[in-house]
């Protein structure tokens, strides 16, 4: 099929576009013409076509959707720009949704649009039994939830096929992007991950799969991925040969997570394909040869990491 992504070159989509393309779909991507997104586009030569745009432009939403029969909408602000720069992040998240819609609506015959939320749009559950389910009421509680959920609900009057993918938490396979921040999340916070590569997955069989279209489904890796936020970190940094570091260096702001129920996602999809292992183990092989220097600068390590927490003295 035809199928153009947006925002093509983050995380999931990268992984999108990998799937997409060992199912022969006919790829084309629109993005910001930035460096790092040219040298991202590099590396997919010959295999996809590249629009150049920007999502508040009307007419560069148009040119991108001329002939393409499913979309799968990425591009969006998260936190913290979201919070940090509100309007213009509504007027890419919310604004820039709607132009896209708008030209689908304009095309014959209609494109069908598989949207990516989040499931942050729960707000607060940590208090109610897990999992969390499609039909459970959506609380946003930040301008990103609610940019979401806003966007949702004009798929949902826009009169076009759709899907909305509520996302897990989907990790990077990647070393870098400390922030202290990793510290402000209560150790006994239930949270669920999934493999980048099977969020991509996820996203590239529904684009031929008839059931997906007109439902919300909860995308996670099920009970392989569903952790206290302290034994993720933890087992992270033991796998980095760091360490799991001590429970009073967390603090205890609220975490918009939880587990969530995805029978019938996996069902319709069978993109479950990487454990919580899995991804431990492929992070730190990124170390590569630097894992034999860890045992003589992990005291170091140790000791800048806990001096970034706001919570613990070292």
């Amino acid at each position: 099929m035809r199928v153009l992504v947006t925002g093509a070159f983050g995380n999931i989509g990268t992984n999108a576009l990998k799937s997409l393309l060992e199912q022969g779909h006919k790829v084309r991507c629109f993005v910001r013409k930035r460096k790092a997104n040219q040298r991202k586009a590099n590396k997919f030569k010959g295999q996809i076509e590249v629009v150049w745009g920007d999502v508040r432009r009307p007419g560069d939403m148009a040119a991108a959707i001329k002939d393409q029969e499913v979309v799968i909408h990425l591009a969006f602000i998260m936190p913290p720009a979201s919070e940090e720069r509100p309007e213009w992040a509504r007027e890419i998240n919310v604004g820039g949704t709607q132009n896209l819609l708008n030209a689908m609506k304009a095309l014959s015959p209609l494109p069908k649009i598989i949207f990516s939320s989040s499931f942050t749009v729960f707000g607060e559950t940590q208090h109610q039994p897990p999992p969390r389910t499609v039909s459970d009421p959506v609380q946003p509680m930040d301008n990103y939830t609610h940019h979401k959920v806003e966007c949702e609900k004009l798929l949902h009057e826009s009169g076009l096929g759709w899907a909305v993918f509520r996302f897990a938490v989907v990790p990077p396979m990647s070393l870098g992007g400390f922030s202290p921040k990793v510290f402000d999340i209560p150790v006994d916070t239930r949270v669920e991950f999934v493999h980048p590569r099977d969020a991509g997955l996820a996203l590239a069989n529904a684009v031929s799969c008839k059931e997906v279209w007109g439902k919300t489904l909860l995308i996670g890796s099920g009970p392989s991925g569903q952790l206290y936020y302290g034994d993720f970190i933890g087992r992270m940094l033991e796998a980095l040969g760091i360490g799991r570091l001590p429970d009073q260096a967390f603090g205890f702001a609220s975490a918009y997570t939880d587990w969530l129920d995805t029978t019938e996602s996996q069902r319709l999809l069978q993109y479950q394909q990487h454990s919580f292992e899995d991804l431990v183990q492929e992070t730190a092989s990124l170390l590569g040869y630097k894992r034999y220097l860890v045992p003589l600068v992990r005291p170091l390590v140790r000791w800048w990491l806990l001096k970034q927490s706001p919570y613990f003295r070292v």
